[in-house]
């Protein structure tokens, strides 16, 4: 097999398997500050239970995300040199900034989160909470200030085909960085709203069912509530600057090969490249020219007006069709969650039993949709700067594959265990479980009034 491909999805392997982990400790740790805040202002020692339980996630987490971002780093060095000597200006500075102003910030305080609640000063735990909430988003956000960059680049010159910064507020602010980052916010959000959920759900049902698992529950279903139709809002406006800047990916994106007005909105397909054209197709009759122009007429960019220049197209339009319908089921389990909440006070045990299918759901879209993204950015690493082949340096195929190959067993073990833990930290926090098991409804603490009942 080709060394560049190679080189590709072990970087993919390592990329996915890192980003499942801050994808959880960026939206857990404000998750963390909303519990300690609670606990502050109530003295209501179930949330000082629900903080100590997921603070034990959230160190996990975030372990976990440290060890794997450290291979990406090597990657660079060994796998893909020239993206350094190419654009090492702009990105080293901004991995700097990561590193410098969050890494830091949260490998500090993290210790006093865990071990310091009967041990520090109130005020210092909150504080401690505070900085490391901080600091999960600022990592976020410089991560996504460089990725943006690499899709929408702005504010440099080459010089001998060298990036040189020439206005750093235009390379923090690119076109498509106020969209990714709001939309990978909101996706951190989802995620750990359902995996709050699935877990909480799961002791209950369990017969775990104390004060801090129900107010965990609530918090989540509440979070998904809102997160999840907030998303479908945010992800439109991210498709319109998509197709403003990256009409290729959303051609890829919608299957659609011929540019035009009118277009479905294709449900299912199979797309063939060697044909250019889609089998079995399943559509929306203008569906894609409303939902991406907002008209029923409106023009989509086809594929064949980048023919060479575009990316590989079935990757894309499934893992797009994955990421958005999973987003449609959140939205679904979420209001029907906070609906069965607000009206009955209570989660009747089928919608306990999705939300625990449904634990690990925040991470299958957040995958999905970082193909969609980094997918449909080929052929180009740096868009229209420097290509993925010319970034590849020059390595044996046989190397490349073995490392793969360690990298991937390496990674099931590590997430079989990360999951196994999860699961058992759950089973070491509740009581034992009833004998009769959870076949009741989700009894609120907080009342409920009798003309909603």
């Amino acid at each position: 097999m080709d060394a560049t491909l190679l080189a590709r999805i072990q970087f993919a392997a390592n990329v996915s398997f890192h980003i499942l982990f801050p994808t959880i400790t960026i939206a857990l740790g404000w998750v963390l500050l909303f519990f300690k805040l609670r606990f502050n202002a109530t003295g209501d020692e179930k949330w000082m239970g629900a903080y100590r339980f997921w603070v034990k996630v959230f160190a996990l987490s975030f372990a976990l995300g440290v060890v794997s971002g450290i291979t990406m780093s090597f990657q660079f060095g060994t796998n893909w040199p020239g993206f350094m000597e190419r654009v090492g200006n702009i990105a080293g500075p901004l991995l700097a900034y990561e590193v410098l102003t969050a890494f830091f910030l949260e490998a500090t305080f993290l210790g006093i989160m865990l071990f310091g609640f009967r041990r520090v000063p109130g005020w210092l735990h909150t504080g401690a909470t505070v900085f490391v909430a901080v600091g999960t988003t600022l990592s976020a956000f410089w991560i996504l200030v460089l990725n943006s960059w690499m899709h929408t680049p702005a504010g440099f010159e080459l010089r001998d085909g060298v990036a040189h910064a020439t206005d750093w507020w235009a390379i923090i602010f690119s076109p498509s960085m106020p969209y990714r980052l709001a939309h990978m916010l909101i996706a951190s959000a989802l995620t750990v709203a359902f995996l709050m959920a699935g877990l909480s759900a799961w002791r209950w049902l369990r017969g775990d069912r104390g004060a801090d698992v129900a107010a965990a529950l609530r918090t989540a279903v509440v979070m998904a509530a809102v997160f999840a139709p907030t998303q479908l809002l945010v992800g439109d406006l991210h498709g319109l600057n998509t197709l403003e800047h990256q009409p290729a990916k959303v051609a890829a994106m919608e299957g659609n090969w011929t540019t035009g007005s009118h277009v479905p909105l294709l449900l299912f397909a199979i797309p063939d490249e060697a044909a250019r054209t889609n089998h079995f197709e399943i559509g929306i009759p203008s569906g894609a020219s409303l939902i991406l122009t907002h008209r029923i007429d409106g023009v989509v960019p086809g594929l064949d007006d980048f023919i060479g220049k575009h990316p590989p197209v079935a990757p894309v339009f499934y893992a797009f069709r994955v990421m958005v319908g999973i987003g449609l089921l959140m939205i679904a389990m979420g209001l029907a969650g906070a609906w069965h909440l607000w009206r009955r006070g209570s989660l009747p045990r089928p919608l306990l039993i999705g939300f625990v299918a449904m634990t690990f759901s925040g991470w299958v879209a957040t995958l999905a949709g970082w193909y969609v993204t980094e997918i449909g950015r080929q052929p180009w690493l740096v868009t229209g700067v420097l290509t993925t082949a010319e970034a590849v340096g020059p390595i044996a195929a046989g190397t490349v594959l073995s490392t793969l190959l360690m990298y991937l067993a390496l990674y099931v073990v590590l997430l079989a265990a990360y999951v196994a833990t999860l699961f058992r930290l759950a089973r070491k926090a509740g009581a034992p479980p009833a004998a009769q098991g959870g076949g009741e409804a989700l009894a609120l603490a907080r009342a409920v009034p009798a003309a909603k009942a």
